[in-house]
């Protein structure tokens, strides 16, 4: 199964996101997607799961503000701030998050730990990333997408 991992779209959704997003079988968000319109083109490229970030608004609130989902038996916990992932994680093989801008792949405690960074306008002088991820038989093998940019 193909896991295409993004958050931080602001909005913007890039030809080369795109591009990644026609292999993926499953696509997760970490929220700040901000505006329905987007949303709406993720869900026809895979089966979407998302989060409603910081930005997203009155017309997300049916977006939840996390989300537990188990993919070919490994467990996924979606919320947009790392800040607000509860302590207790029992169950939870891998967590997703966004919000900061900034790529993280990291392992802590037996859990894995995903941000895949921005991949909409570019802010905060952040490199433009994405991950895509590899699962089969409960393994997980993640490769970090970094985004060609204009440079500002």
């Amino acid at each position: 199964m193909k896991l295409a991992i993004l958050s931080d779209t602001h909005g913007l959704l890039r030809p080369e996101v795109t591009e990644r997003l026609k292999t993926a079988d499953v696509i997760l968000h970490g929220g700040d997607i901000n505006k329905q319109s987007i949303v709406d083109q993720l869900q026809q490229y895979a089966p979407l799961y998302v989060v409603r970030g910081n930005n997203d608004k009155e017309w997300a609130e049916h977006i939840p503000h996390d989300l537990t989902v188990t993919l070919d038996g490994v467990t996924f916990y979606m919320v947009h701030n790392k800040k607000e992932v509860p302590a207790d994680l029992s169950g939870v093989d891998v967590v997703v998050f966004g919000h900061s801008h900034k790529y993280v792949q990291g392992e802590k405690d037996g859990i894995l730990w995903l941000n895949p960074g921005s991949c909409g306008p570019r802010r905060f002088h952040q490199e433009i990333t994405m991950m895509m991820a590899e699962l089969s038989d409960g393994n997980l093998q993640v490769e970090k997408i970094s985004i060609p940019h204009e440079a500002t």
